[in-house]
């Protein structure tokens, strides 16, 4: 197979709408071709979604080849994973990248299976560069970023001899350009040559519970770490989050002990964020943790110990107890409010 120097994204949908991971990932793949000088192309499947197509364009994604076809309304995995098989081969790109959704998690792994080639799930991080082995070097491949061994190493991850680079990358960790009204996307018509055996399941009814806590689209997240773990000091957290307007968030160990929700877990294997201010009480700051809020634009960390991991990245360090500090942080912004 001839292999083209193009980066395509899979286009993710619920209700033909796209999926925010998605933009994401246009963003970051046009940041990648750039670099390649090569072109940015997308594959949808779904059912009366062009309109909802066109937009991309404005974030970077020139072409979409789309297959259209009711009984690809919603997702199911054998379908899906045919049409974007169907459509690699047909346009060759080098690079392809999924979402690390649930969806993305399920059928990355069947096209890279029919496509014989490697997947890296759950990237942080990507890059275009070169690897050497002993006999041969190689130029302009995908570099595919990810936390490894439980968050305690980061591994680059290459796959030089498969002929196409694929990997899934985490929700939020892309940052997402601007949109350009003027610029769409052309949409490109595939032909659907599925067979209804290929359906072997059939979706009689969605039941949708609408999330309570949505980190990734707060500005302000006040977040607790074993540290702030004890009923006074959650009591603080939670009035600091209300007082600032913002949402509490959390380690995993405050998660695994039942204290809070897993939607309010940020890092590694909770949600990754970008806030405009994070405030981490009581958090020591391991990478699994700072993988999922490093990018925040401001960070303020509470700590009693001086020498925590987490004031490696935060802009502002206060060393104390959080029962002591948090009752002033809201004194203070109460007398400027």
């Amino acid at each position: 197979m001839t292999i083209e120097n193009s980066i395509m994204v899979f286009i993710e949908q619920r209700d033909g709408k796209v999926a925010d991971v998605s933009l994401e990932l246009i963003c970051e793949a046009k940041r990648l071709a750039k670099s390649l000088g090569v072109p940015v192309t997308g594959v949808a499947a779904g059912h009366h979604m062009s309109e909802n197509l066109k937009p991309l364009g404005g974030y970077g994604c020139e072409k979409v080849y789309y297959t259209d076809d009711k009984r690809l309304s919603y997702f199911t995995s054998v379908p899906y994973a045919k049409v974007i098989v169907k459509t690699i081969k047909k346009y060759h790109p080098q690079i392809v990248l999924f979402g690390a959704s649930t969806t993305g998690r399920d059928v990355a792994p069947r096209v890279a299976s029919e496509m014989k080639c490697g997947l890296t799930a759950d990237c942080t991080e990507l890059k275009i560069g070169n690897y050497k082995t002993k006999s041969k070097e190689y130029k302009n491949i995908l570099h595919q970023i990810r936390p490894a061994f439980g968050g305690n190493i980061i591994a680059t991850i290459v796959s030089p001899e498969g002929g196409i680079s694929m990997a899934t990358v985490r929700e939020g960790v892309m940052k997402m350009s601007a949109l350009d009204i003027s610029i769409k996307a052309e949409v490109i018509k595939e032909t659907c040559d599925l067979a209804d055996d290929d359906f072997m399941t059939e979706v009689i009814e969605i039941v949708r519970k609408e999330k309570r806590v949505n980190l990734k689209s707060a500005q302000i997240i006040v977040s607790a770490g074993m540290g702030a773990n004890s009923p006074e000091a959650l009591k603080l957290v939670k009035e600091l989050a209300s007082v600032l307007g913002g949402e509490v968030g959390s380690s995993r160990p405050v998660v695994d002990s039942g204290t809070l929700s897993r939607e309010r877990q940020v890092g590694q294997t909770g949600t990754t964020v970008r806030p405009n201010l994070y405030i981490a009480c009581g958090i020591s700051g391991q990478i699994q943790h700072r993988a999922g809020m490093a990018e925040a634009k401001r960070i303020i960390a509470i700590n009693s110990d001086e020498n925590a991991p987490i004031f490696d990245i935060a802009h502002y360090g206060i060393v104390g107890d959080v029962c002591d500090v948090i009752p002033k942080m809201i004194k203070a912004y109460k007398a400027e409010a």
